[in-house]
């Protein structure tokens, strides 16, 4: 039995077991699950199988990526290439940020770290706007140019 058969099979279960919730909270009506807290399991269930299913994919998308990635050594150099710019552009945005100690609206205090990591974080990302940007422009010039 090959892979694809054995995952439209799991697809199907985990279908059939979401039907099979769904149908149930259709038969017992909203206004009995918020009258009855013995009722509310059913919700729970569901959200249990959705968050099964969203673990399920968001394990497969990373795998299948890495797997991807090491098994082409053009695209593994890119995507560290890639990855090794965006921590440049977190460390300039972290030391061109500064922190400083904030009383808040509600009495709570932000701490001078915690106000560089936010300001760290709006300023990397103006950082990689002005650089999407750019980079649009300049292909979009290049093009034309090419022409």
């Amino acid at each position: 039995m090959n892979i694809q058969k054995i995952i439209k099979i799991v697809a199907l279960v985990i279908g059939l077991i979401a039907v099979f919730f769904l149908v149930r909270i259709m038969m017992i009506g909203d206004e009995a699950i918020e009258a009855d807290v013995a009722n509310q399991g059913v919700l729970s269930n569901f959200a249990t199988l959705a968050y099964v299913v969203l673990a399920i994919a968001a394990i497969s998308a990373v795998a299948f990526s890495l797997v991807n990635l090491v098994s082409n050594p053009d695209k593994l150099k890119k995507a560290l290439m890639s990855l090794g710019v965006f921590a440049l552009v977190l460390v300039i945005a972290w030391f061109a940020s500064s922190g400083v100690e904030r009383t808040l609206s509600d009495g709570t205090t932000l701490t001078a770290g915690q106000s560089q990591l936010i300001e760290a974080g709006i300023k990397a990302f103006y950082i990689l706007i002005l650089m999407a940007a750019g980079l649009m422009l300049f292909f979009g010039v290049k093009k034309m140019l090419s022409k």
